[in-house]
């Protein structure tokens, strides 16, 4: 029973520290993609903004598994959090006078940064649902789901924050803020973080970062396409469009717009992580096996195809910006983003399925080290696809990988479940 209450403490916390580093997260993101918007970013540039942001998210996986297998969990947490703290300040320091190649530049170092830090966050959070998650039926499940869904709530509240502290406090007063918020939970946490998470072991070695495991690795490709498939229309597109359909130009125009992007960006976090909270109650866990847990990770993979489908379709039947087009593409994407969360929330419980105790944060580290490379390659094709094409290139795109994520997903196999690798 302690050591149940210790685990169940620490979980407590760990989730605590991720909310608010999701939370800064979010906020940041809406930030820089609508302040550099109005500054005449073009939706190239605004991509190239994140592109370092999901290069280092890469290479942190990698290393940060390792790094928590040699020296403990807590250490990566902490560099996380302390990390984003010191991302925020220095973008604080960003010269309005500057050329925008001087902006591009500096903002990409800055959320590159901001890159490592999210990664070291979230690989320490999610590896430490394996080791602390009691051993009843079901139970990883709703932990994993419980801290996935709850951390995609509040970053999407981090969409809504972020948009409405730009047309309040303005830019930098607003990252200041959330630097300061940070600075506060990241003691709190140092301070009384309960015991429960693993200290490292000294014979961890580099080179066991890259899993033998077909199921890990057929599970890190379907998660490079179900993720590019949502970042090609997220993170570019999707808002710029938005933007111009409904900012007429002037500053009360451009504000209204800026919090009507924001609340839809923020319910459409919110409602996926609302429904990866409720994933293992819709899919009925307790009662599944493994197996049956792979087999609807590749059935609701294929009825994802579905709905960018339809709303290629609809755009391409459509003779311009509409009110109808405008509402269907609310409505599609935010059935895309319920069923997307039942995906995502397979690929997280079936990645702790698939690893061991001994190397789970190596194996995590590179299931999202996967993740970051799926985010790249939607962001850099969300700004190029919108550039050349306009939304039916992008959300044709988004189509296709979501396919390849249906194709991949088709190679996981029940049988290699706990086999030692």
């Amino acid at each position: 029973m302690t050591e149940r209450h210790e685990g169940l403490s620490a979980y407590i916390a760990v989730t605590a520290a991720y909310w608010a580093f999701m939370l800064t997260d979010g906020a940041l993101r809406m930030l820089v993609l609508l302040h550099f918007h109005m500054m005449g970013f073009s939706p190239v540039q605004l991509a190239y903004l994140f592109v370092l942001y999901e290069i280092a998210g890469m290479g942190t996986n990698l290393a940060a598994g390792w790094i928590a297998a040699r020296f403990g969990l807590t250490l990566t947490l902490y560099a996380g959090l302390g990390l984003q703290v010191v991302a925020l300040l220095v973008l604080t320091q960003l010269d309005p006078t500057w050329a925008i190649p001087a902006k591009v530049v500096f903002v990409m170092i800055v959320q590159g940064a901001s890159g490592v830090a999210k990664d070291l966050a979230k690989m320490s959070s999610k590896s430490a649902v394996k080791l602390l998650a009691p051993p009843e039926d079901g139970a990883l499940f709703r932990w994993v789901a419980i801290l996935t869904g709850s951390k995609n709530a509040v970053k999407g509240l981090g969409f809504l924050l972020g948009a409405g502290l730009l047309a309040t406090l303005g830019f930098t007063w607003a990252v200041l803020a959330m630097a300061a918020v940070l600075s506060v939970i990241l003691i709190a946490v140092f301070l009384f973080m309960p015991p429960g998470l693993p200290k490292g072991r000294k014979g961890a070695k580099f080179s066991e970062v890259f899993s033998k495991s077909a199921n890990v690795n057929w599970l890190s490709a379907a998660r490079v396409f179900l993720f590019g498939a949502r970042d090609v229309w997220f993170v570019v597109g999707i808002p710029i469009y938005f933007y111009a359909v409904l900012s007429d130009g002037t500053e009360d125009g451009n504000r209204a717009a800026f919090f009507m992007i924001g609340t839809f960006m923020a319910g459409w976090i919110i409602l996926y992580g609302g429904v990866q909270v409720s994933a293992p109650r819709i899919l009925q866990a307790s009662e599944r096996s493994e197996g049956d847990l792979i087999r609807a990770a590749r059935n609701w993979a294929a009825v994802l195809i579905c709905v960018p489908t339809a709303l290629t379709a609809a755009v391409l039947l459509s003779s311009g910006p509409q009110p109808w087009l405008t509402m269907t593409l609310v409505i599609g994407l935010l059935a895309f983003g319920a069923i997307f969360a039942i995906n995502s929330a397979l690929h997280s419980y079936l990645i702790l399925a698939f690893t061991q105790a001994k190397r789970v944060t190596m194996d995590v580290g590179f299931y999202y080290m996967a993740n970051a490379t799926g985010r790249l390659i939607g962001t850099l094709l969300s700004g190029l696809t919108y550039q050349i094409g306009g939304l039916p290139l992008v959300l044709g795109t988004a189509t296709v990988m979501v396919a390849l994520a249906t194709l991949t997903s088709e190679k996981l196999n029940a049988e290699d479940i706990g086999a030692v690798h």
